[in-house]
């Protein structure tokens, strides 16, 4: 009830507390392995519908979903510098409390490994301020709402080959990449939706082929 809402009276869950922000999720698979597959439904609709004894309801809840994980239950599996205590078993009960379709429902995967004492200290040198990344991003919203679609997370999936625009090539790689990977017809669809938005970002007016690629990248799990 608290992540998704219910209860008598009905009250709103963290969903949809979260609704036009972000919501986040640490140690996503300690959570209750029902309620992750409920929010299966929640992130391809928007919205949460809750029926109580003679109650329905639906209760807005589009959001930006971020997850956290540990790679393994003692969390350093693939660490370089210490030895992961988990046994295979260990591992693979692990990794099934995360469902295939659920996984297939989040467009980003990024392993983060640890960070050196030196360079929490150093400031980073060379890199993008969060002032230019704004800036970039604002620029991006702007031609997605050019386009009529207020975020290209939303472009539906009748619209998709019109709003993507991508080239030939671009295509060729993802239909490679769905036979050699096994991409769903969902996951192929976000990967689109991805690699329109890395375009935008780079001022392009058609998606390309380095489009699709870095966003099949972010979409595959980290070795």
């Amino acid at each position: 009830a608290g992540l998704l809402g219910g209860g008598a009276p009905i009250r709103a869950g963290e969903v949809s507390l979260a609704h036009h922000g972000v919501l986040f999720l640490d140690e996503l698979p300690e959570f209750d392995r029902r309620c992750l597959e409920s929010l299966r439904e929640v992130i391809e609709q928007g919205v949460v519908r809750i029926a109580r004894a003679n109650v329905r309801c639906e209760l807005p809840a589009r959001f930006q979903l971020i997850a956290a994980a540990n790679p393994c239950p003692c969390g350093f599996h693939g660490t370089p510098d210490r030895d992961c205590r988990c046994d295979d078993a260990a591992l693979a009960r692990y990794r099934r409390r995360l469902s295939g379709p659920l996984l297939d429902r989040i467009d980003l995967s990024v392993r983060v490994g640890e960070v050196a004492w030196e360079a929490l200290r150093d400031p980073r040198k060379g890199t993008e301020t969060s002032a230019l990344v704004r800036t970039r991003v604002l620029a991006a919203r702007a031609r997605q709402r050019a386009r009529g679609v207020a975020r290209n997370a939303q472009i539906r999936d009748r619209e998709l080959d019109q709003q993507v625009a991508a080239e030939p090539e671009a295509l060729d790689l993802l239909g490679e990449a769905v036979e050699r990977l096994g991409l769903s017809a969902r996951g192929a669809r976000r990967v689109l939706r991805v690699a329109r938005t890395i375009a935008d970002l780079e001022g392009r007016e058609t998606t390309g082929r380095t489009a699709i690629a870095e966003a099949l990248q972010l979409r595959l799990p980290s070795p």
